[in-house]
């Protein structure tokens, strides 16, 4: 019997056009993604080709295209290519920029904790991810990375939906154990470090 309580996977994505890709609700859009990215991964990795420079050479030949459909609809008297009047719309940039006001804030946030508010916990949370980040970017390039995201993408959401009661459970011992080692760390290695406060200083 399923848990009422039970989180939708599809509805916390969003329950769109997306959600319906990444949880293969639209299996022909999730494979030509997946078939995408394994084509794109394999020329780029494996073929030895460029990104910058195939992308550049997409759009000459694309432009070249146009550009002589053009010159020949112009002769010929036959239709011009048809390209509809694409623009972003103010509402879809305010959008833009405000996702990215969110991200950047708490980018800040962060950094005042750590600079002005000596957090050394947030200190230690910010390096070990840092540090993280920097590990796995050894192992991979960015193209690598990008084809793992979308590997993740179309694969974690629907093992999630079909077997979120044991997972739960799972990340549940391991958040228990994760809790009660970062507490003896905490007991053990972080209360002996002593950060003075300026509030602590003695006027003289």
């Amino acid at each position: 019997m399923v848990d009422p309580r039970r989180i939708s996977v599809h509805q916390s994505l969003g329950g769109g056009a997306v959600a319906d890709v990444l949880m293969w609700r639209r299996k022909s859009s999730a494979a030509f993604l997946l078939i995408s990215a394994s084509t794109l991964w394999f020329l780029f990795e494996c073929g030895g080709h460029n990104l910058l420079g195939f992308i550049a050479n997409v759009l000459l030949l694309l432009v070249t295209i146009l550009f002589l459909w053009a010159k020949s609809a112009s002769l010929l008297n036959r239709p011009l290519p048809p390209i509809p009047n694409l623009e972003m719309s103010e509402d879809a940039v305010f959008r833009v920029v405000e996702e990215f006001r969110v991200w950047i804030n708490l980018g800040l946030s962060f950094a005042r904790d750590i600079a002005i508010g000596r957090n050394l916990k947030r200190f230690i949370q910010v390096a070990i991810s840092l540090w993280f980040v920097s590990y796995v970017g050894s192992l991979f390039n960015f193209l690598t990375l990008v084809y793992i995201g979308v590997l993740l993408s179309l694969s974690v959401p629907l093992v999630y939906d079909k077997y979120q009661d044991q997972i739960d459970e799972k990340i549940g011992i391991a958040h228990g154990i994760l809790l009660t080692q970062y507490r003896k760390l905490d007991e053990k290695v972080l209360r002996k470090i002593r950060i003075p406060s300026s509030k602590g200083k003695k006027t003289q």
